[in-house]
């Protein structure tokens, strides 16, 4: 035993040691087998010796907000950290809520892993800005480095990977997913090296120019593990059958382009290709596929558990006839243009579907015929009656669907309705949404994320903190009356963590509500409220604890808080605020 650890076990006291009879080596042991972050979190607080076992245990660490820590309490509490999934900026910055260059850099958090986690193995990261040099830097400085993953970040080229696909021997994973990347060229895919096998995850789908195909052939040979393969749209039918015979194992396959035409001999091959691809389970991309090259997946499609088409605008025919080959369906993303028909399809032939979405294929056009409506969402329940969770894009709702829909299932922890047209009420009553929200919390006890839209009331936000008991994220938009439904939510869901508005009339008297709740939640983002720069200077002095930001721009009123984020940290305010991003 490390004798630093045993003299704080002494330093500690009899006491602290009645609730573990077990010898350390022993105790940490049984701890890497929990999980669950928020389990480990309570063991660390049973007494002085689970907190010392679960800390030298715990391997890997998760960080919803880089701000709300710094990296050296993270060492410093942690010291045999593998693996970081690290998150950055708000949520809202996937919807350009956010000004450029906010922060959320990942530099300052690689020096001092550098120095303090040199056997990190694993690095997953979130909103966070990535430069080329932070990539090489990364690539340079853990020998034993794993797993790379990039999900909407920005601030790096395609140089930052080829440094990456350089450096890292031992790399298993890399996953390069809805970043604002600079795709210089395709020539990183060479710069992996000719001996090199350990790749058991490949994911560029979402980079715009061509690859160096010969060298991603040789790679995908090479790397006898890979499971998961989802390339771009520059990737050819024609290519993207010579790479599945390279890789009959995979298990997550995201094609390239359907578009190019296919003589009947590559056809054939293609379905021959797919025909052998036994193990897969999760099929993606699609891109500009055609009724005319679809049925080479169907002999793929047997064992698919999700389907995400969210880049394919499959028309309602060829869809359904696409469904009846995916019977093991849990998981399926698509766009809007499978319309009502193809949801109908959905529920007459995936009675195991646990989560739908369903994204908007344009959504600022105007007078659009196309979409879906509540017919769709109401066929979908009634034969999926395992759904529990929905992101449901659509133009048209009414209360009485909704309270169908949740009466079919009421399982539901994540539910996601976003009607497009701010502020539309019930389209066939003329009335507000509110008996829908209100029947969604009534009857889905176990909801853990809400997001509302169309006419709501304070009723809605009454009808939330009062049976919303187990609610962990809300997102309101264009919603509320008054100050009073906000405070309705604050004061009655418990179990808060994240709450999200934009556009709503919620002013100081809604903000200043929340003092007992804020410290124990994650973060509130309000933009476009009623709130002033008084009353968020009066939250930042009364509650200390917690980083109050303003985001201003230009021109607008000085007293006003056009953009106000607040989050408890214990690293206090950060030191790399941009100058429109004022620290109360």
């Amino acid at each position: 035993m490390d004798p630093k650890r045993k003299k704080d076990c002494h330093d500690s006291g009899e006491s602290t040691r009645v609730a573990s009879t077990f010898p350390d080596e022993v105790l940490e042991r049984v701890l890497a087998l929990v999980k669950s972050h928020k389990d480990r979190s309570s063991v660390s607080l049973v007494c002085k010796d689970w907190y010392d076992a679960e800390r030298w245990s715990r391997t890997h660490v998760f960080i919803g907000n880089c701000y709300s820590v710094s990296p050296e309490i993270v060492v410093r509490r942690f010291p045999n950290v593998r693996s970081v999934t690290l998150k950055g900026k708000p949520r809202f910055s996937d919807f350009n809520l956010v000004p450029p260059n906010w922060g959320a850099d990942i530099r300052c958090w690689l020096v001092v892993f550098a120095a303090k986690y040199r056997c990190l193995e694993e690095l997953r990261l979130k909103r966070m800005t990535v430069s080329d040099e932070s990539l090489e830097f990364l690539a340079l400085s853990f020998p034993n480095f794993k797993a790379l993953s990039l999900h909407s970040c920005d601030g790096f080229s395609t140089d930052g990977l080829a440094a990456i696909a350089t450096h890292c021997k031992n790399l298993t994973e890399l996953n390069i997913q809805e970043n604002d990347i600079y795709d210089k060229s395709g020539c990183w895919l060479s710069c992996f090296p000719e001996n090199f096998t350990s790749l058991e995850v490949l994911n560029f789908a979402y980079l715009n120019n061509d690859v160096n195909f010969e060298a991603l052939e040789r790679l995908v040979s090479r790397c006898k593990s890979l499971n998961v393969l989802k390339v771009n749209k520059n990737i050819t039918l024609e290519q993207l059958q010579r790479l599945l015979i390279c890789a009959p194992k995979l298990t997550e396959l995201g094609t390239g382009s359907f578009l190019p035409e296919l003589t009947d001999r590559q056809y054939s091959e293609l379905k021959r290709s797919f025909s052998i691809c036994s193990n897969l389970n999760v099929l993606s991309g699609l891109s500009e596929a055609t009724a005319l090259y679809l049925p080479a997946l169907y002999p793929a499609c047997t064992n698919l558990t999700f389907l995400n088409l969210s880049d394919a605008a499959l028309q309602s025919e060829e869809f359904a006839k696409l469904l009846v080959h995916c019977p093991r369906l849990r998981r399926l993303w698509v766009l809007d243009t499978v319309e009502d028909k193809g949801l109908e399809a959905v529920g007459s032939n995936c009675p195991l579907l646990e989560e739908l979405r369903v994204f908007p294929s344009d959504p600022y056009e105007e007078g659009i015929v196309h979409g879906v409506t509540e017919s769709g969402f109401i066929a979908v329940s009634y034969g999926c009656r395992r759904l529990h969770y929905v992101l449901y894009f659509c133009r048209q709702m009414t209360n009485a669907a909704v309270e169908t829909i949740v009466q079919n299932c009421p399982d539901f922890t994540h539910f996601r309705l976003c009607i497009m047209t701010p502020c539309q009420p019930d389209y066939r009553t003329n009335e507000p949404m509110d008996k829908a929200f209100c029947a969604v919390v009534k009857t889905c006890t176990k909801l853990r994320r809400l997001a509302v839209s169309g006419l709501l009331t304070d009723m809605t936000f009454e009808y939330i903190g009062k049976y919303a008991k187990n609610l962990e994220t809300l997102s309101v938009a264009f919603a509320g009356s008054s100050d009073w439904g906000m405070q309705c939510v604050l004061g009655g869901c418990r179990k808060l963590r994240k709450l999200e508005i934009r556009d709503c009339p919620f002013g100081n008297a809604a903000l200043l509500s929340g003092f007992e709740k804020y410290e124990s939640m994650r973060s509130l983002w309000m933009s476009d409220c009623k709130v002033t720069m008084n009353g968020c200077r009066f939250l930042a002095k009364e509650m200390p604890r917690l980083n109050v930001e303003v985001m201003k721009e230009d021109g607008s009123d000085d007293s006003q808080a056009d953009k106000v984020y607040v989050y408890r940290s214990v690293a206090g305010p950060r030191r790399d605020a941009p100058p429109f991003v004022l620290t109360l």
